[in-house]
């Protein structure tokens, strides 16, 4: 995906026109960010109370520690998930999504349900996919 270099808005709100189809919408760069496979996959698991790093970790297996944080760091700019740090030794922080990211999370779990349960279906015949089938 190309990048312009500066994204131009008009200051009145109210005439600003969201297209994810215009290269140069900033709509179509945050859909690239919220659709990433990390950060759907984190925006599902933070599911209801205030998870920690180690918890995110052991509930998205095959996710490095470089790339969830980063993932966090982008989601909590994008005002999806808030960071909470509890000023402890040792440290404590608590990451849970914001409104805006419950109202998300609602749309990428039933895409993610739609996944699983039509999982079958999707890979019958799919010779991309490295399948062994097992007794």
């Amino acid at each position: 995906m190309e990048f312009v270099d500066m994204y131009r808005l008009p200051k009145d709100p109210d005439r600003v026109k969201a297209n994810v189809f215009h290269n140069d919408c900033p709509a179509r760069f945050l859909l690239s960010k919220i659709a990433g496979k990390w950060s759907m996959l984190v925006i599902d698991a933070l599911d209801g109370a205030p998870k920690r790093n180690g918890e995110l970790m052991r509930k998205i297996e095959g996710i490095s520690q470089k790339m969830l944080t980063q993932t966090l760091k982008e989601l909590e700019e994008m005002q999806i998930v808030v960071r909470q740090d509890m000023q402890t030794v040792p440290p404590h922080v608590e990451y849970q999504l914001t409104p805006l990211g419950n109202d998300l999370r609602e749309r990428i779990c039933a895409l993610d349900r739609w996944v699983e349960t039509n999982m079958i279906h999707l890979i019958a015949g799919h010779r991309s996919i490295p399948l062994v089938t097992l007794d």
